[in-house]
């Protein structure tokens, strides 16, 4: 498995995080979550005013966390350490001090989602996807602080028809429901996206900085416990069973244990 890279470079008052795995359309390993966490360290000790993210190729954002990864995974405890690694990760992005904008071009899927919904603004083009379809592929779960998150922006009934129903959001559906600010062509959108971040770099810093740390407590604030229903979905057999179909390419067999 290429391990992938997130890469880091400034790009005037912006700096640039690119998820770097295309021939995986970018689907995150360890290794990959790591640099993601090191490069928001980075981008706190630098002098960037704005954080552009977007995956490597132009077929996907990110898709989600490589399932190879959790053909390791023994029981429950493995859920509950990885969801609190993931919640950790998540986290350190949302809590960056300049604004961030997530470009998403194709498919933002699973941990691709979290990492779009917890930037504070979203661009995308028209054939992005955006889903967590775990109800059909794995049969694991999400932690409480994900469904807090995604909530905040796409609302419970959406959050409950993209989990239950393990569907996806177009483009469309995603800017009328307003998790995109803008659906733009390719050809256009490195143009817009550059206007984002001269608008934003034009803006006072500490103000972004307050509203950004004032919604984030807001959203995570009281958040309910949910370590049982983590260890219930990841040490099920259905987990074992939807990690060894997609491995092997065919259709779970879920037996609701």
């Amino acid at each position: 498995m290429a391990d992938g890279r997130v890469g880091y470079e400034r790009r005037g008052a912006a700096a640039v995080i690119t998820f770097d795995r295309p021939q995986a359309r970018n689907a995150m390993t360890w290794g990959m979550y790591d640099q993601l966490y090191d490069a928001c360290e980075r981008l706190d000790g630098d002098d960037a005013r704005v954080a552009v993210l977007r995956g490597a190729g132009g077929r996907a954002f990110v898709a989600g966390t490589d399932i190879r990864q959790f053909a390791g995974f023994s029981g429950g405890q493995d859920g509950l350490d990885y969801e609190r690694r993931m919640d950790a990760i998540i986290g350190r992005l949302e809590s960056v001090r300049v604004p961030t904008v997530a470009v998403v071009e194709g498919y933002a899927v699973g941990g691709g989602l979290a990492i779009a919904a917890v930037c504070d603004l979203r661009v995308c083009t028209p054939d992005a996807r955006f889903g967590i379809p775990i109800a059909r592929t794995l049969g694991n779960c999400v932690s409480v602080a994900t469904c807090a998150r995604l909530v905040a922006v796409l609302g419970v009934a959406r959050v409950k028809r993209l989990l239950l129903l393990a569907g996806f959001l177009d483009a469309d559906e995603a800017l009328s429901a307003g998790f995109v600010s803008e659906v733009v062509a390719p050809g256009e959108l490195d143009e817009r996206v550059d206007g984002l971040c001269e608008r934003l770099s034009a803006n006072a810093p500490v103000s972004m900085r307050a509203t950004k740390e004032a919604l984030r407590r807001l959203t995570l604030d009281g958040l309910a416990a949910g370590d049982d229903l983590v260890r219930e979905c990841y040490g099920s057999q259905d987990f074992h069973e939807g990690v060894a179909a997609f491995s092997g390419k065919r259709t779970p067999v879920w037996r609701g244990r």
